[in-house]
This record gives structure tokens, sequence and C-alpha cells, in this order.
């Protein structure tokens, strides 16, 4: 843990957030079969927040079509992500060196969004250079 702070006292809040949105990129790509046109990370103080846009499949676009189509999606996916939570903690842990406590999720079938916020167990943004110092 300690080499771990270490670290990231090295790294600025960008780099952090960057790190973050390579690590789930990869995990979306992995775990549901592709990544997310657009992704982005902000760390606000004790939460993570991460938005994935383009994140529906092409056979997901055609089940947007009808309503069990919508609940199937987002029952798929939200029982994906609870099954991945070990994961999904462990990354953002080994990354920020803080641990996540909470993760909350969902996915718009309309815009094809999906947004994933963790809370962390301590304010992490505020430990954080925002550039880096030379």
């Amino acid at each position: 843990m300690g080499r771990t702070r270490d670290c990231l006292a090295m790294k600025t809040k960008g780099e952090i957030e960057a790190e973050i949105t390579e690590a789930i990129v990869k995990f979306e790509m992995e775990y549901m079969g592709r990544g997310p046109k657009e992704a982005r990370t902000h760390i606000i103080e004790d939460m993570v927040l991460v938005r994935l846009q383009g994140v529906l499949t092409p056979a997901e676009q055609q089940l947007t079509k009808s309503v069990d189509g919508v609940e199937l999606i987002k029952k798929m996916r939200s029982t994906l992500i609870e099954s991945a939570k070990p994961i999904l903690f462990q990354v953002i842990g080994d990354i920020t060196g803080v641990r996540a406590v909470g993760l909350y999720t969902d996915i718009s079938t309309v815009s094809g969004e999906r947004i994933i916020a963790f809370t962390l167990d301590r304010d992490l943004e505020s430990t954080l250079p925002r550039k880096k110092i030379p």
C-alpha cells in the first residue's frame, strides 16, 4: 500500500482520471463484448464518475425497439456489473490508492450512454495535484 501511495503522490488528477478511463474501457471490452465510442472520468471529492458513450452493441440497438428488449438490456447489464463489482473495486483501489465502497450505474437505451459512479471511503480529490509539479 505504501508503494501505491508513493506512485499516487506523483500522479495528477488528470492522469488518474485517464488511467481509470482506460481501465473501464478495457473492462467494457472484456466483459461486455465491446468498448464505448467515447469515455471520460471525473474525480469529484469522494466519488469517481465515469461516462461512457456509444456502449450498445448492434444486437442491443435492435432490442431497444421494444419495451421488453429495453428491460432485457438493463437487467443483463446490471447483472454483469453486479457480478464484476469486486473486480471494479479492485481496479479503482489499485489506481487511486483509495477503497471503493459503492458502485451505482445505469444505461440509457435511448442515447447509448452508461454512467458508472463509484463512492470512495474518503475524499480523493483534495489530495491530488491538478498539474505536475516540476
